[in-house]
């Protein structure tokens, strides 16, 4: 009995396997089927002022404007 018993649990898993890789194969082709274009433009993230992330880049305030036109001020002196 214990033989019959044992040829059974081997098939049981053998089935359970052969089923989990036919899954998985499954799962590959259907991630496959749905691939993004994979631009940089697509991947990029922006934060806003209040932290949340967004897809689009936030206009820059009159703030930070003044303080690029005096960073590029002084670079222009050192150079």
């Amino acid at each position: 009995m214990t033989r019959s018993q044992n040829s059974f649990i081997k098939k049981l898993k053998a089935e359970k396997k052969a089923k989990k890789k036919q899954e998985k194969f499954k799962r590959k082709l259907e991630k496959k089927e749905q691939s993004t274009s994979g631009k940089l433009e697509d991947m990029m993230a922006y934060v806003d002022e209040d932290g949340n992330i967004t897809t689009e880049p936030t206009e820059p305030t009159e703030e930070e404007n003044k303080k690029t036109q005096t960073n590029n001020k002084n670079e222009k002196r050192n150079s």
